[in-house]
């Protein structure tokens, strides 16, 4: 997991400048701009598309999950012969957050994909099935989840899941 402070709490979380430099990556200073928090979280997952295994696509999909508490967690695409053992980067990052993140919920998710030697020029989405369960997180935990969308060309900025799937599956009546 990653942790995300300021300048302000290097002592509540004993983040001395040498532990700083020790974490590397992991450390996100939130008193930073908007653009470099967006940079810095695509740039994790970027780098989740490392642990990528996709024998069977060659394509490396990296998310990396901001929690309110400031930790950040990370997964990448895991592919299986039998494909519908496939898990993809969006969920592996986000229930492995949920589930280790004690009180705390999302507050964003950054996704990149690897191809060919490189990140895509393009941004890529979630499909249908994370996009479920990033609404049915959203739904859980009554707060938006805004997405970044990485690509060479462009990021995009979705404030809401409900943005990517308007017509998501409900249980019951819809109002």
């Amino acid at each position: 997991s990653f942790v995300v402070a300021n300048a302000a709490t290097p002592g509540v979380f004993g983040l001395t400048p040498n532990i700083r430099q020790q974490l590397d990556k992991q450390y996100i200073d939130v008193a930073i701009s908007e653009e470099h928090a967006i940079a810095m979280i695509s740039g994790l997952a970027k780098n989740a598309t490392k642990t990528s295994y996709s024998p069977y696509s060659n394509f490396k999909v990296g998310a990396a999950v901001r929690m309110a508490n400031g930790k950040v967690f990370t997964g990448s695409n895991q592919e299986n012969a039998a494909y519908s053992a496939c898990l993809c980067a969006e969920r592996v990052a986000l229930l492995y957050a949920c589930a280790n993140a004690g009180d705390s919920y999302p507050v964003s998710i950054a996704i990149a994909a690897y191809q060919n030697g490189d990140f895509t020029k393009n941004i890529i989405t979630p499909c249908g099935e994370c996009c479920q369960v990033l609404i049915e997180m959203e739904k859980r935990f009554s707060h938006n989840i805004t997405i970044y969308l990485y690509g060479k060309n462009e990021t995009k900025i979705i404030k809401s899941a409900k943005d990517l799937l308007p017509l998501a599956f409900e249980l019951g009546v819809r109002s």
